[in-house]
Order: C-alpha cells, then sequence, then structure tokens
C-alpha cells in the first residue's frame, strides 16, 4: 500500500515527468524509429508522452514539460535540424492539450481526440518552422503525404502511452483529492481509462 499525502507531490510530479520523457526518448531513438513502416514514418513517442502529461498535470506542466522534451529531441541523435524547433513545437502542444485537460471529466474521449489533434499539429507546425528556416525538406509535397501516416501511427501508439502515463501518474496523486495546482487534473478522473475502480 502506497502511503500518499492529501495533495500531489511537486517532486512526485517532476519526478514523473522526468522519468517518462527519458523513458519516451529512449524508446523513440532504439525502438520506433526502427520499426520498418510503411511511408518511413514512425510514431513520435515524445509527442504523446508530453501530450499525456499535459492531460494529467495541466497547461503549465505541459508546457515545461514540453519545453524539455522537445529541447533533448533537438539534440539526441540523430538529431539533423535547427536546435529549438521540437522545443517550439513541443511546449506549445503541451500548453494546448493541458487547456484540454479541464474537459477531462466529461469527455473521457479527450486524451485520444488530443492525441491526435496533437500529432497533426505538431506535425504541421515542425513542418512550417522547417519552411521558414529553409529547410529543403519541409514542402508541402512531403508534408502531404507525411501527415496522415504520422497522425495515423500516433494514434495507434496513444491508448499504449496514454495508458501507461495515467497509471504511473496515480502514485502521486490522492484519489479524489483536488490539486493545489488549478491547472492540474485529479487522476481518479482516469480510472476508468486505466482499468481499476478500486483504492491504491
Amino acid at each position: 500500500m502506497l502511503n500518499v499525502s492529501d495533495s500531489p507531490s511537486p517532486a512526485g510530479r517532476n519526478f514523473l515527468a522526468l522519468v517518462v520523457i527519458v523513458a519516451a526518448l529512449i524508446l523513440q531513438v532504439s525502438v520506433a524509429n526502427r520499426l520498418p513502416l510503411p511511408g518511413a514514418v514512425t510514431p513520435d513517442l515524445v509527442l504523446l508522452a508530453v501530450v499525456a502529461l499535459a492531460l494529467v498535470s495541466g497547461s503549465l506542466t505541459g508546457l515545461v514539460t514540453g519545453f524539455c522534451a522537445g529541447l533533448a529531441a533537438d539534440i539526441i541523435p540523430p538529431a539533423d535540424h535547427t536546435i529549438g524547433r521540437y522545443a517550439l513545437v513541443y511546449c506549445l502542444i503541451g500548453y494546448v492539450c493541458g487547456i484540454a485537460s479541464a474537459e477531462m471529466d466529461r469527455q473521457t474521449v479527450v486524451p485520444f481526440a488530443a492525441v491526435a489533434v496533437g500529432a497533426l499539429a505538431g506535425t504541421m507546425l515542425y513542418a512550417a518552422t522547417g519552411m521558414m528556416l529553409g529547410d529543403p525538406r519541409a514542402n508541402w509535397t512531403v508534408v502531404s503525404r507525411i501527415v496522415p501516416l504520422q497522425v495515423l501511427y500516433d494514434v495507434i501508439a496513444s491508448p499504449f502511452v496514454v495508458w501507461a502515463v495515467l497509471r504511473a501518474s496515480r502514485r502521486f496523486e490522492r484519489d479524489g483529492r483536488p490539486s493545489r495546482d488549478r491547472n492540474s487534473v485529479p487522476t481518479a478522473r482516469y480510472r476508468a481509462m486505466s482499468g481499476r475502480s478500486g483504492g491504491l
């Protein structure tokens, strides 16, 4: 039995975010990027992790986590683009998805809709920044081919990533207790999604 406090622990949330992002980066580089999927496109596990963390903890966490995860994705091999592109895209996506966390009580489909919208917006924003920076690989022909596949793969992978983050986050929040952070959402709301209706 895990002994938890009356409110979410900031240290616990920070530790959770760190573990999730590091795990997502490792899996992205060592597994996802090596998958021989059609179209030479792979699911963006780091983006999915940012979206899930934003939905659990709110817009501020989504913003900060997105920036840190994006900056790490910018510099981790095989990075071959201008540093800062992923940091900008992920922090914006994290912030917007964090705002959507307020709808989680009423709409259980929100996490998966957020993933689809986040994947679409993230791919388009990344392509747009590439065009502005003169990246020759960022053109509408390539984007129109990549976007549908990117969104499809992200949506297929999203249940596993979102489920794992929601399950892990329950260890850092007390069931049913409101958070002192107005941008965070109690994990108890996600019990139905994580397949468990009892206490810890």
